[in-house]
C-alpha cells in the first residue's frame, strides 16, 4: 500500500509538473503588438460549415476580355443544370444577398427552388461593370453596322457557356438562362446564334426596343427618369441619382425646362450615354438596328423561349410582347416560344407578390408562377432524365376575377370598339358625329401622380395602378365612361386607341387611359370603394402620325387618326363596375413636354416655344374616336 501511494503521488507531481511547465509556456507566448496594424487583406466570409460551394473565376471571352462570375451550387450535386443570368448590377452582390452558410439565405429569393433541387446556379458581370473587364456600353449593339467590333452580348454569352460547360465538372452540360430587365436583355441577345448548350431561356420583362415602348421613349414621348438609371449606372466615381434634392420632382423639372436644359444644368452631357439618346430623338437607323425584336424576327429561334412581363411594368412594358409577336410572326411554333403575363410591377416576378398597391391576389403570384411554370420549363429541357414538358402557348393571370388562365394564342380576344360619345359616355355602338375640346397648357402639365411626385421607392413602382380621381375633373382632362355593366368583361390583348383629334397648335401629344371604376360602396374594401384602376395607360406623341422615323408638324385644326396601342392585359370588368376612358395631353413628369408648337427636336426645345393648344377629340359618325378591347368569351 505504502508503496502504491508513494508511485501514484510521483506520479501526480509528474503531471501537475507537465501541466504548470505548458500553462508557463503558454503564459510565455508573445502576445499581439498593441500596435500591429489591425487591417486584414481579405476574409472568406463562406466557412467550411456552408451547405454550398462558392467561387469567383474569370473567364475569357474571344477577345480577351476576362468576365467576372459567380459559380454557386449545394454540396455534393453532380450531373447538375446550369442556369445562368449576365447582369449589369454586381454579380458578387447578387449572389450573396445575406452572409449565411445557408445557399437559400445568400442567393435571391428567386433561386431557391433552383438550387435545392440540384441546379448550379451562375451570375456573371457584363462586360465592363464591377468585376469585369473592357468597355461598357448600356445597350451594346450586335455586332454590325452599329458595333465593329467583333464582340457583344451574344458572343459573351457564347464563350461564358462554352467555358461553364467545359470546366464546371458537377454540370451536365446544360445550360438555361434567365433574369429581369436588363438581365432579361442580355437572355435574348444570347439567343443569337446561341451556343449549342443553351437549351432554354426565360427573359423577364426584357428591355427590347427602348424607343418604341421600353425605358427611353414611349411612342416618341421621351421618358425623364432615366436621366437617374444614367448617372447611376454608367460613372464610376460620384455616380447615383441626379443630385437635384429630394423635392417635388414635377417642379424640378417644369423649373429646368427642356430635357437638354436639365441635363445641362446637372452636368449630365459628360455622360456619354446621356448625349446618345438626346442626339437620336426619331425612330432612326440608330435605334432600329438595336431592336432586339426586330434581329430575332429576322432569324429561326433554336432554343425554346418563354417570355415573362408584368401587366402593370412601368419600365419595359412593351418588349417580351413584341419578341412574341415578331417569332410569331415569323413562323416560330408554340413549343419553341411562350408568353407570361402576371399581376405584377416591373421585376415582381422574382419576389413576393402577393399584392400590387391596393390590389390583392389569391396568395402569391410570383411564387405560384415560378414553381408551377418556370422551373417545369426549365426542367424539362435541362434535365438528364427530364420530365414531358407542358409549357402553356399563353399563361396570364386574369385580373379582376382572379386566377391562372392558358390560352392558345395571343391576343386571345375579338377586337370589339368601345366609342367616344355625346355626355362622356362610352358606347358599344357609334353615335352622331361631334367633338369634345380642352386647353393643354405645358406650364401646367397634367401630373403622372398627386403631388409631390417622386419615381422612386413604391411610388414608382405602384404608379400604374393609382386611383386616378385626383385627376378626374381637371379641365385639361377628359373622362368617358359607360354605365353600370351587368355583365362581366373580359379583355385579353393589348387594347387598341383610334383617337381621332385635332390641334390648333403644331404638335402634340395625347395619353389615352383606360379604366376599371370600382362602385362607389364597398364595405368589405373600403379603400378600392370609387376606386379608379388603370388598366392601361400609354401616350403618343402627335408628330409621329404619319410615322416614327418621320416627324412632321402637325396642321393646325386638321383631324388625324391617331392610332397606338396601350400594354398588354388580361382583365375582367366586372358587373356593378364601369369602364372609363380618359383622354389628356401631358403625363408629368414622367414624359417631358410637348411645346405644341413646331421645332426640329423637343429635347433642345427654348421656353418660347412651349405653347398653350386647344385639343378637339372627335367622337362619332366619320370621325368616330374609340378604343378597340380585345373582348374574350368566358
Amino acid at each position: 500500500m505504502t508503496r502504491f501511494f508513494r508511485a501514484s503521488s510521483a506520479t501526480l507531481a509528474f503531471a501537475l509538473a507537465v501541466a504548470a511547465g505548458q500553462v508557463l509556456a503558454q503564459d510565455s507566448a508573445p502576445s499581439t503588438d498593441t500596435m500591429m496594424n489591425e487591417q486584414v487583406k481579405s476574409y472568406d466570409w463562406v466557412r467550411p460549415q456552408a451547405d454550398f460551394v462558392r467561387k469567383t473565376v474569370m473567364i475569357p471571352m474571344r477577345d480577351g476580355t476576362k468576365l467576372f462570375t459567380v459559380i454557386i451550387y449545394r454540396k455534393g450535386v453532380s450531373d447538375a443544370p446550369i442556369l445562368l443570368s449576365r447582369t449589369p448590377y454586381n454579380a458578387d452582390k447578387s449572389s450573396s444577398r445575406n452572409r449565411s452558410q445557408k445557399i437559400e439565405e445568400i442567393l435571391p429569393v428567386a433561386d431557391a427552388e433552383f438550387v435545392n433541387d440540384g441546379y448550379i446556379r451562375v451570375y456573371q458581370d457584363v462586360r465592363g461593370l464591377d468585376g469585369s473587364e473592357g468597355d461598357y456600353v448600356m445597350n451594346r449593339p450586335l455586332r454590325g453596322p452599329l458595333n465593329k467590333t467583333k464582340v457583344d452580348h451574344a458572343t459573351d454569352a457564347y464563350d461564358t457557356i462554352d467555358w461553364l460547360v467545359k470546366n464546371v465538372k458537377e454540370s451536365n452540360g446544360e445550360v438555361g438562362i434567365t433574369g429581369s430587365s436588363y438581365l432579361g436583355f442580355t437572355s435574348l441577345m444570347a439567343l443569337i446564334d446561341p451556343h449549342p448548350a443553351l437549351k432554354a431561356a426565360v427573359p423577364q420583362s426584357p428591355m427590347v426596343d427602348g424607343w418604341m415602348g421600353d425605358d427611353w421613349f414611349h411612342n416618341g414621348a421621351f421618358r425623364t427618369f432615366g436621366f437617374d438609371y444614367d448617372l447611376g449606372q454608367t460613372v464610376k466615381k460620384g455616380g447615383g441619382s441626379v443630385p437635384k434634392g429630394n423635392g417635388d420632382e414635377y417642379t424640378a423639372y417644369l423649373e429646368a425646362g427642356s430635357a437638354m436644359d436639365y441635363a445641362k444644368a446637372y452636368g449630365l452631357t459628360d455622360l456619354p450615354v446621356v448625349r446618345k439618346v438626346l442626339e437620336h430623338p426619331t425612330y432612326d437607323a440608330w435605334w432600329q438596328g438595336q431592336a432586339v425584336d426586330k434581329l430575332l424576327g429576322a432569324r429561326k429561334l433554336t432554343v425554346p423561349t418563354m417570355l415573362v412581363v408584368g401587366q402593370w411594368d412601368q419600365e419595359d412594358s412593351y418588349g417580351a410582347p413584341a419578341v412574341y409577336q415578331a417569332l410569331k410572326a415569323n413562323g416560330t411554333p408554340s413549343d419553341m416560344v411562350s408568353l407570361v403575363i402576371g399581376p405584377w410591377r416591373h421585376s415582381q416576378v422574382n419576389y413576393e407578390a402577393r399584392e400590387l398597391g391596393p390590389l390583392k391576389w389569391e396568395g402569391d403570384t410570383g411564387m405560384q408562377f415560378r414553381t408551377r411554370y418556370m422551373k417545369p420549363f426549365f426542367d424539362c429541357h435541362l434535365k438528364t432524365n427530364p420530365p414531358a414538358c407542358n409549357t402553356p402557348p399563353v399563361l396570364t393571370y386574369a385580373t379582376g376575377k382572379g386566377g391562372w388562365e392558358v390560352s392558345q394564342q395571343w391576343p386571345a380576344g375579338a377586337y370589339t370598339p368601345l366609342y367616344l360619345g355625346a355626355n362622356a359616355g362610352l358606347s358599344w355602338t357609334k353615335g352622331q358625329a361631334g367633338s369634345d375640346s380642352y386647353v393643354s397648357d405645358p406650364a401646367k402639365p397634367v401630373p403622372m401622380l398627386p403631388r409631390p411626385i417622386h419615381m422612386q421607392g413604391e411610388e414608382w413602382k405602384t404608379w400604374l395602378v393609382h386611383d386616378q380621381r385626383f385627376v378626374d375633373g381637371r379641365p385639361d382632362v377628359l373622362s368617358y365612361t359607360t354605365g353600370v355593366l351587368d355583365k362581366p368583361v373580359h379583355i385579353k390583348g393589348a387594347p387598341k386607341v383610334d383617337l381621332h383629334a385635332a390641334t390648333n397648335g403644331r404638335d402634340s401629344d395625347f395619353v389615352v387611359k383606360l379604366i376599371d371604376v370600382y362602385p362607389q360602396e364597398n364595405s368589405a374594401d373600403p379603400t378600392m370603394a370609387g376606386y379608379e384602376l388603370g388598366i392601361g395607360i400609354e401616350i403618343f406623341r402627335g408628330r409621329y402620325v404619319n410615322g416614327f422615323s418621320t416627324p412632321q408638324a402637325l396642321e393646325p385644326g386638321k383631324v388625324y387618326d391617331f392610332k397606338w396601342s396601350l400594354p398588354n392585359v388580361d382583365h375582367v370588368f366586372l358587373p356593378g363596375h364601369k369602364i372609363m376612358v380618359q383622354v389628356q395631353s401631358s403625363l408629368f413628369p414622367l414624359y417631358d413636354r410637348n411645346p405644341q408648337s413646331w421645332v426640329p427636336s423637343i429635347m433642345t426645345a427654348k421656353p418660347s416655344d412651349y405653347v398653350k393648344a386647344t385639343e378637339t377629340i372627335h367622337w362619332g359618325g366619320d370621325e368616330a374616336s374609340a378604343v378597340w378591347l380585345p373582348v374574350a368569351q368566358d
